[in-house]
């Protein structure tokens, strides 16, 4: 005769009920040690039932359960993120999730909040969440009263300052500001948005020419500087290493005349060439001083390129692709009021480091310290 699972439960914990001593009527209260006993006894047969039962539910689970548990911890693990989603991110903003596995009596999954992955469990009755970034547990039958945003949360404000720090021949600078580009096409009548320089240079006499010629061109030509930027960066090189440059001033219809005046009083308000040939005051004797914004960049205490601020916050480390749909849902999520803009959808793809066309996987490198 086959028993059922409940029913070998039943009779199972009938057999551990029935081996314990019971005290009879009329008879002696046991004493401490008998009572001592009696648990001991009672735990080694709660014992040997989960060892016999085991196996059991092991077979009960493979023949006939174990796509209903499936079902059930997708459900599980789909629910802590529509919670998530709901409740705790900002418009824009979407979790994922991948990788679920049943362990130590919870789901757990890796949750992905704008490209960065965060450990995360679920319980089994989903009531409960808990996750990387998140100082408790989420009750997930409960509405929080404010909105506990996953770290990647940047400060707020009504029009985000956001700016990107980079050397203008750091390859990885170069992929960053492919990445900005149509960010800043996007949002730049709602965000204030600005490329700013690295205080010091690692690629050159060239980098320090053209990290000039940029800051001149952003400053005083600024509708142009996006479609000089786009040319400069999809350029090819030459055999000194130098981009042609002079093509892209002509394509953004560069004022040429404007431009030398301006990079000749900011070389002298900086003294950027002169530093230069300062060769007893360079960065740890190899790499020359590029003081143009170098205020920002005591301020911000930036290390290398690119670096990515957003209201006054180095927000380098939450942007974990470098594609510019991240970059918009990094910008966005620092709104009061995220704009109709914010619900356009960029590329996924990550640019290529350095000049040049093309995708990479690439999410991470620099130049610097």
């Amino acid at each position: 005769m086959k028993f059922n699972n409940i029913a070998f439960v039943i009779l199972s914990l009938s057999l551990i009920t029935f081996a314990l001593p019971i005290s009879r009527a009329g008879a002696s209260e046991p004493s401490i040690d008998q009572l001592q006993v009696q648990i001991n006894t009672l735990k080694e047969s709660i014992d040997q039932f989960a060892l016999l039962l085991q196996p059991r539910l092991a077979a009960y689970n493979s023949a006939a359960g174990q796509n209903i548990a499936t079902v059930q911890a997708d459900a599980a693990v789909k629910k802590a993120i529509d919670y998530v989603n709901k409740n705790m991110l900002s418009s824009g903003t979407v979790a994922t999730y991948k990788g679920i596995k049943d362990e130590n009596g919870l789901y757990s999954f890796t949750l992905t909040v704008q490209g960065k992955d965060y450990p995360a469990y679920v319980t089994k009755n989903v009531k409960l969440l808990f996750a990387e970034g998140i100082s408790q547990a989420i009750d997930l039958d409960k509405i929080p009263e404010t909105i506990a945003v996953v770290s990647t949360e940047v400060a707020k404000s009504d029009k985000p300052d956001v700016k990107l720090f980079v050397m203008s021949y750091c390859p990885y600078g170069l992929q960053a500001q492919k990445m900005y580009l149509p960010v800043y096409n996007l949002l730049k009548d709602k965000a204030t948005m600005g490329i700013y320089f690295v205080d010091y240079s690692m690629h050159g006499k060239k980098e320090i020419d053209e990290n000039l010629r940029q800051y001149c061109i952003q400053k005083e030509q600024t509708d142009k500087y996006a479609a000089y930027l786009k040319c400069f960066t999809m350029s090819t090189t030459a055999a000194d290493g130098i981009a042609d440059y002079a093509k892209c001033l002509a394509t953004a219809a560069i004022d040429q005349t404007k431009l030398a005046a301006c990079v000749a009083a900011t070389d002298t308000q900086f003294k950027v060439t002169a530093n230069y040939n300062d060769k007893t005051i360079w960065l740890n004797g190899s790499y020359p001083k590029f003081d143009v914004n170098a205020d920002l960049n005591t301020k911000y205490n930036v290390q290398g390129s690119p670096t990515i601020v957003i209201n006054d916050q180095d927000v380098s480390s939450s942007l974990a692709t470098r594609s510019s749909e991240a970059l918009k849902q990094l910008i966005c999520s620092a709104f009061n009021n995220p704009p109709a803009e914010c619900k356009t959808v960029l590329s996924n793809d990550q640019p290529s480091t350095g000049f040049g066309g093309g995708t990479t996987t690439t999410a991470s490198g620099g130049c610097g310290n």
